[in-house]
């Protein structure tokens, strides 16, 4: 079988570009997709005592308007929207989100630590005129020794699972909200709150089946050209051929890679370059764990004891496991089995060579962790109805000091033998790894092929 536009993945970024090649008019096209179901890292679970679960804290916003008209219309107005409200728990406190612009909430003694850090002469200087070598470097200059310490430092090492200084920090931009002493002392002093920050302070959510529902949605769209079950094993460039693992053999004008880059080069590439491999060694990421539980009772706000509005909070706790929890029940009462009488908390841990996890106690390290932060009292663990428990090898693409290199080296390598690789891993930036991000990935490399457009939002120039 041939086509000329051969895409492996139906995640978001294979269903964008698949959605974008049929509204263009194009038809010779096939997706090849491991799993039984469509979605990749944004698929939805429902677990067999009827809650749903996302894999990880996924919420819908965006940077464009054609996935803002895509989504509207795949949700057909079947969604809540909300106004983001994230916490951070430190020191038995909880601190408005961003951490940095609201360290009034702290204990006076940690207060002060983080003001102190921040005045002038205390922040280390790399040199005049030099930029920090890493990312670890550029919180101590950014933010100060003292958030550095309380916050910044023992919370990207949870969620990253990869020391600071093995980072770079060309990734950053809207990601992180940077501080400014001025507007500290001033939200300090004044007793107000900045919360406002971010791309996602509102967004949206499916009303049923979690986030997973948008992309059952899209890949209705495409359902004749999507082959489920079917693991692609080996790619032969030279041939533009690609072998799965249930032996189907398919030819292809064009190749989109929308699976783990270093898996192509390194396993499923027929005879790479030993620098694309070189290249490909240096690419890094963190495996992540999520952890549901099913909880009868709504529960209270422990500091108001009425309810919960909190959408997820952050735990820099190195007594905690997970380094998120999310209130899945408060993006939508349907991801319970019974909407309005119970919680769905789901909790999220990294791992990787750098930070283990003794998984096999994980669950039970979550519901300590829980009550550690006066999120689960004591007396519920009893009410616990569902635990729900999913791993994933493929969590973040970190964005170590070697990435852009070995980018630099891979994708045009690739490009010249008639390979695209996009998406969270396919192309593996984290900067651009966000549903609309990598749906628009996907669109933008159709018009490519199609109507010769050039793509914005992947590129190699950080």
């Amino acid at each position: 079988m041939h086509v000329k536009y051969l895409i492996i993945g139906a995640g978001p970024t294979g269903l964008g570009a698949a959605h974008r090649l049929r509204e263009l008019g194009e038809q010779s096209f096939a997706v090849l997709e491991r799993e039984g179901h469509p979605g990749g890292l944004a698929a939805s679970f429902r677990d067999t005592q009827g809650f749903t679960w996302d894999f990880g804290g996924h919420v819908l916003f965006s940077h464009y308007d054609y996935f803002d008209r895509l989504t509207d219309e795949l949700l057909d107005g079947e969604y809540y929207e909300h106004e983001r409200e994230s916490w951070v728990r430190v020191a038995g406190t909880w601190v408005p989100y961003p951490f940095q612009n609201n360290i009034r909430h702290l204990p006076p003694a940690l207060r002060w630590k983080c003001v102190q850090g921040l005045l002038p002469g205390n922040r280390p200087e790399p040199g005049p005129g030099v930029r920090p070598a890493d990312f670890g470097q550029w919180i101590d200059t950014v933010f100060g020794p003292g958030i550095a310490e309380v916050f910044m430092r023992p919370y990207n090492y949870k969620v990253w699972a990869t020391p600071p200084e093995r980072m770079g920090y060309s990734w950053i931009g809207e990601r992180v909200s940077l501080v400014a002493l001025e507007k500290v002392l001033e939200n300090i002093l004044l007793e107000q709150d900045d919360v406002a920050w971010g791309p996602n302070n509102t967004f949206r959510f499916p009303k049923k089946g979690g986030t997973g529902a948008i992309f059952q949605a899209l890949a209705r769209r495409v359902e004749k050209h999507v082959q489920y079950g079917q693991a692609v094993t080996r790619v032969f460039a030279r041939e533009h051929r690609a072998v799965t693992d249930q032996g189907l053999e398919l030819e292809y004008d064009v190749l989109l890679n929308t699976g783990p880059l270093d898996l192509l080069v390194r396993r499923w590439l027929d005879r790479p370059d030993a620098d694309m491999v070189e290249a490909a060694a240096q690419l890094a990421h963190n495996s992540v764990h999520v952890t549901g539980l099913g909880v009868d009772g709504l529960g209270t706000d422990p500091r108001h004891m009425g309810e919960d509005t909190r959408c997820w909070m952050y735990f820099p706790d190195t007594q905690i496991p997970f380094y998120r929890m999310t209130n899945f029940h408060h993006y939508s009462p349907q991801n319970t089995a019974h909407p309005g009488s119970q919680r769905a908390l789901m909790c999220e841990t990294a791992t990787s060579e750098h930070k283990k996890e003794d998984l096999d106690s994980l669950s039970e390290r979550v519901v300590r962790g829980l009550q550690r932060a006066d999120l689960l009292d004591r007396g519920e663990k009893k009410r616990i109805v569902s635990r729900f428990e999913i791993s994933r090898e493929y969590g973040y693409p970190v964005p170590t000091l070697e990435r852009d290199n070995a980018l630099e080296t891979i994708q045009p390598r690739l490009e010249s033998l008639d390979i695209y690789s996009r998406g969270r891993f396919g192309g593996w930036k984290y900067e651009v790894g966000n549903m609309d991000h990598s749906v628009m990935q996907g669109v933008e490399w159709a018009q490519r092929m199609l109507e010769e457009r050039k793509e914005t939002t992947y590129t190699l120039s950080s």
